[in-house]
């Protein structure tokens, strides 16, 4: 039995290892040195402990050397000092010579690895623990899920949660905080749900937890809700759960698609903003950081500085929200303002910092500062160089960013995902295909070609240089692909006018799964308008109808240009009357879908009332409403439309206005007037100009002028057969036939072939074109061939 002098120092050695009073603590030391006590391992491991918790690792070890028979808790209680110190390698070797290892020893190693990012070798070490043939404790199942969720492991979590349930811990409030934790960080928030409603007493813990996992996940609205949850069930509301929810908040502002959502999320952070002042919390630098955060996403800068000047203690984060702040909301430079205050204030900027004040000027527009900006920077990250990048992408400065992009490679800067993703659209933008292979196999040399994020970028980039097949090839070897991917496949083939191929994506699309956006259904009625398809434009536009996307300016717009394309124009105005929010392409399709189908009086008088509706028109409203003036013979409204362009709206006319007017004037026989504007006209190497001049001189037997279109067309584009032809025509129609022959002998010296013409037609097989001698297959009422039938030139199935 103990000597009652050991049990005495023992109690007195207590409350100093309990406040963590070291100076009492080693006078209690001297005492039992001088008691002869020294030797005695309970007391030993008494001291061994004092010093760990007064963080004196090195008086803790001579403590644990000097013990002659250490016992299990003797080595517990140094491996525990010595993981709490941080020197995780000693603690590996002490935990190795542990003649005696019991269900401390182990949590105490797998919860040191746990914490200490060594998550692998925690995991490693507890399946030795299992071989060992020990039972895991909550604190082990603690330690085990922590490196799970930080691996996103869902496997060994998911065989983790199974032997919880088997040993009898799954009610274990924490073991299932734990659980919560894993499965909201590997982003499976349906079980994490599940498992937070089987909690018989969830606390503050799991309601931030699950919080937080939706917030990760984008699933805002839901955060919100168990945060109200939490609220109504009284649960004690801290720091961690509030920051959380006001990351909800300001999330909302840029992942909502709707105004509604964008009001809700913003009054929900006031209520909340509330709730931090009741509890007292506004004094918490987390806390306050959140709320600028939150209040500078939804755009109330105000606000933002108010919370960002009442803060007691300002860190380095809180710079860098209220400048990204700033920046967000387009105000460079107040940005800039904030980050000398900063600088004055004793504060050095940061990378975070830094992208945040490139951001800012990126923003704002401002490339060139936002450069001078990064050269400051002494060793820019790759996450500034994507800010730059941005930039010129952004300001659609392609080349610079090209320039930018080489320069970074010479830096020996190991481009991400996110900087293939930029130079990618730059080198769509350039449409220079040989520069997009550059940048592929660059992809391919950091192992990136098979990223989703860089694979949609290359089958953007390869169908928008026109190589349509790289495209697919691509496309094809993608394991995963997201509505990114499949729009820019689709949007691809529009453009290529391969629009079966459109019409089959689009299909393949909805059959895996994928959820059509705006961009999907506005690149299929393109196509249906490209081929006047009215059949298929009603059924995508009834799917359009289903799935919400109606009232997107953008979707009718091509809706609009769909029935217009089809003749429907009545159709068309309906829909564009129905629409709630009308933007400039909105007016533009409608006018020029009157226009097209010779309604030049109601395209007028819509160009009118857009007018009195205050709506500014841009250079494509000008083109259609000049369309419609000079199909429909109205040249003085024509002229004056014109006119109005540069003295009322500020428009420089183009070589396209030009060409209205002239087809305007050439339409009515205004051959002088012709004449006069083409002296005045700055754009005359525009090819579609003499073209127009060179058909109205066709029309009224014009000659001298005619020929003057003609070798204007001649020496623009030398091989185009048509201003042969026309001109012949002109001087056979006149009579001169010996011109009209030499004219047929040049395009014949020249070896100029004239285009046949071709037809199409669509029945319900599909699209079918046909050229003269040509015979199309085509089966009346009763079944029976027509004579029209043999070499259908299949186009695209409808």
């Amino acid at each position: 039995m103990a000597h009652p002098r050991v049990f005495q120092l023992a109690n007195l050695l207590q409350p100093c290892i309990t406040r963590k009073a070291l100076l009492s603590g080693k006078a209690v030391h001297a005492q039992i040195l001088t008691s002869g006590f020294s030797l005695d391992t309970f007391l030993s491991n008494r001291l061994v402990e004092l010093y760990s918790q007064c963080n004196q690792f090195e008086s803790a070890l001579n403590s644990f050397y000097a013990i002659p028979n250490p016992n299990v808790f003797s080595w517990n209680a140094i491996l525990c000092s010595a993981s709490k110190s941080g020197n995780i390698d000693l603690a590996h070797q002490l935990f190795d010579q542990i003649p005696e290892k019991n269900v401390v020893s182990w949590n105490t190693m797998i919860g040191a690895l746990a914490r200490r990012g060594s998550e692998e070798k925690a995991l490693d070490l507890y399946h030795g623990m299992i071989q060992q043939g020990l039972m895991p404790s909550h604190f082990t199942f603690a330690s085990v899920l922590s490196g799970c969720a930080s691996l996103i492991d869902l496997v060994d979590g998911k065989i983790c949660h199974g032997l919880i349930v088997k040993v009898g811990l799954a009610s274990n409030l924490f073991v299932e905080n734990a659980l919560l934790a894993m499965y909201t960080k590997c982003g499976i928030q349906d079980d994490a749900k599940m498992l937070f409603d089987e909690m018989t007493r969830p606390n503050e813990v799991s309601f931030t937890a699950i919080i937080g996992g939706l917030v990760q996940s984008g699933c805002i609205a839901e955060a919100l809700r168990f945060f109200a949850r939490m609220h109504r069930n009284n649960v004690c509301i801290d720091q961690v759960a509030v920051s959380s929810v006001l990351g909800a908040c300001a999330k909302t502002e840029e992942e909502a698609y709707s105004p509604d959502q964008i009001s809700f999320s913003f009054t929900v952070g006031q209520a909340i903003h509330a709730i931090v002042l009741k509890n007292g919390f506004e004094s918490e630098s987390h806390v306050g950081n959140s709320l600028i955060d939150m209040y500078a996403k939804h755009g109330n800068m105000e606000k933002a500085d108010f919370i960002f000047k009442s803060l007691p203690s300002i860190n380095v984060v809180s710079w860098n929200v209220i400048i990204a702040g700033y920046g967000k909301n387009g105000d460079a430079e107040k940005a800039i303002d904030m980050w000398k205050l900063m600088q004055e204030s004793q504060f050095e900027p940061d990378e975070v910092t830094y992208i945040s004040m490139l951001s800012a000027c990126v923003k704002s527009g401002d490339a060139e500062t936002a450069r001078q900006m990064f050269d400051k920077i002494k060793s820019p990250s790759v996450a500034s160089c994507n800010a730059i990048l941005s930039g010129y992408s952004q300001n659609e400065d392609h080349q610079k960013a090209m320039e930018f992009f080489r320069e970074m490679k010479f830096s020996n800067l190991e481009p991400n995902r996110t900087t293939l993703a930029i130079i990618l659209s730059s080198c769509s933008g350039m449409g220079i295909l040989t520069l997009g292979k550059q940048v592929h196999a660059a992809a391919m040399r950091f192992i990136l070609h098979e990223d989703m994020f860089v694979s949609s970028g290359l089958v953007d980039m390869y169908s928008k240089c026109g190589d349509i097949e790289a495209a697919r090839q691509v496309f094809d070897r993608m394991t995963d692909r997201d509505v990114v991917s499949w729009n820019s496949m689709i949007t691809g083939f529009a453009h290529h006018s391969l629009n079966r191929e459109a019409f089959s994506f689009f299909k393949s699309m909805r059959e895996d799964g994928i959820s059509p956006t705006e961009s999907s259904y506005a690149s299929v009625i393109n196509s249906c308008a490209k081929l006047s398809s009215l059949p298929q434009g009603r059924q995508a536009h009834a799917q359009i109808i289903k799935d919400g996307h109606d009232m997107d300016t953008y979707v009718g717009s091509s809706i609009i240009d769909m029935y217009a394309k089809c003749g429907i124009v009545n159709e068309a105005r309906c829909f564009f009357d129905s629409m709630p929010l009308k933007n400039i392409v909105s007016w533009n399709e409608m006018i020029h879908g009157y226009a097209q189908n010779g309604y030049g009086e109601e395209a007028i008088k819509l160009f009118e009332y857009m007018l009195d509706t205050k709506k500014k028109p841009d250079s494509v409203t000008f083109i259609a409403v000049l369309t419609a003036c000079s199909h429909s013979g109205f040249v003085d409204k024509g002229i004056q439309f014109f006119n109005s362009m540069q003295i009322e709206h500020g428009i420089e006319p183009l070589a396209d206005h030009y060409t209205c007017i002239l087809d305007a004037l050439g339409r009515a026989g205004c051959i002088r007037d012709m004449k006069l504007l083409l002296e005045k006209m700055p754009c005359t190497d525009d090819p579609i100009v003499w073209e127009v001049v060179l058909s109205a001189c066709v029309v009224h037997g014009e000659a001298n002028l005619g020929r003057k279109a003609a070798e204007e067309l001649f020496r623009i584009d030398p091989k185009n057969s048509a201003p042969y032809v026309l001109l012949a025509n002109i001087y056979a129609s006149t009579g001169r036939w010996a011109d009209a022959t030499a004219v047929r002998k040049l395009m014949s010296d020249r070896g100029v072939i004239k285009d046949r013409g071709y037809s199409w037609i669509h029945n319900k097989r599909g699209v079918h074109a046909f050229m003269v001698d040509d015979f199309l297959g085509l089966v009346d009422g009763n079944g029976r061939k027509s004579n029209f039938d043999a070499h259908s030139h299949e186009n695209c199935a409808a």
